[in-house]
């Protein structure tokens, strides 16, 4: 619980037009300290400041949270693209290392305006490993550490993709147990398999009754939240306790993230009510959890009864879209 923290999507705060109500910084900040949290990501672009010593004084000195980092989009499949990717992880690096963040959180959309999926050959993939590696570099200059995110809606998503990065990469990875368990990916297996490189936890459930629209493209991934496709903890249908059970017990010793994407539809919620209840609800379920374990164990197949809740996803090695 001492490095448990959050991320102002928690509360439903998105650039995405449409998404819902945003409420004002100061009050989720100070709401994640009410509830225990130790630190924030940092959360949409433009919603905490965008100067550094002005970030730090609003989380650190204000409201007492440590600033770990955040979630940066960035395009590295395109040759055309790379000066203008550098340059986005520079001005991102720049910010978070400055507020005392030491994590940067990449996610390879299709474009800067986060266009629908398509098909990336084999030329794309090799550009984006190398860029991965340019990345690492970028970023340990500035004190931090590249934690790659698999995200719903970018060019690794599903399980063939996920696997064609691990093998192609040496490039660091953020377990998100959500849009990792959409994707096809078990997360517990993810941990197992990529132990060694994961630098970054995202704590998410989901209920994957509600997802099928958004993994097949009928839905977008707002409409899915607005639906409530990410639970509280403990309420949908992802392994979290296993999986925390597993990483504590082989070591792993960063930041969990309480990352529920949140929508608010209706009026502003009043003070000690909206998504804090369902924070709070996750908070105690994450209580319960014994993570003190003795040796990690020495290999998991996936129980069938999560692989039976996960969608076929169609496959086609690079061609896969």
């Amino acid at each position: 619980m001492d490095r448990l923290s959050g991320a102002p999507v928690s509360w439903g705060v998105c650039e995405v037009p449409g998404w819902g109500v945003e409420l004002p910084p100061d009050r989720v900040l100070r709401e994640m300290r009410e509830v225990g949290l130790r630190a924030t990501e940092l959360g949409a672009d433009g919603y905490l400041p965008s100067e550094p010593d002005a970030l730090r004084k609003l989380v650190t000195e204000t409201h007492g949270l440590q600033m770990i980092g955040g979630f940066v989009p960035l395009v590295v499949h395109e040759p055309t693209q790379s000066a203008a990717t550098i340059e986005a992880v520079h001005r991102a690096a720049t910010l978070m290392s400055g507020a005392g963040g030491t994590v940067f959180v990449s996610a390879a959309v299709t474009s800067w305006d986060w266009e629908p999926r398509r098909r990336i050959d084999h030329d794309g993939w090799r550009h984006a490993m190398d860029m991965f590696a340019t990345i690492d570099e970028i970023v340990g200059e500035y004190g931090m550490v590249q934690a790659l995110h698999p995200h719903l809606g970018t060019i690794i998503e599903s399980a063939d993709e996920v696997r064609r990065v691990l093998d192609g990469s040496d490039v660091g990875w953020t377990l998100d147990m959500g849009h990792l368990m959409i994707g096809g990916v078990d997360p517990l297996q993810f941990a197992s398999d990529a132990l060694a490189r994961i630098r970054h936890v995202h704590l998410k459930d989901v209920d994957l009754s509600l997802a099928g629209g958004v993994r097949s493209g009928r839905e977008s991934i707002m409409a899915g939240v607005q639906a409530g496709m990410f639970t509280s903890l403990g309420l949908g249908d992802v392994p979290v306790a296993e999986t925390i059970r597993f990483l504590e017990a082989s070591g792993y010793d960063q930041w969990y993230v309480l990352e529920q994407d949140a929508a608010i539809t209706g009026p502003v919620p009043l003070i000690g009510s909206g998504p804090i209840l369902d924070v709070r609800t996750s908070i105690e379920f994450l209580r319960t959890i014994d993570a003190d374990l003795g040796e990690p164990p020495a290999g998991r197949c996936p129980d069938s009864s999560v692989d039976d809740r996960i969608m076929e996803y169609p496959t086609g090695g690079e061609e896969n879209a």
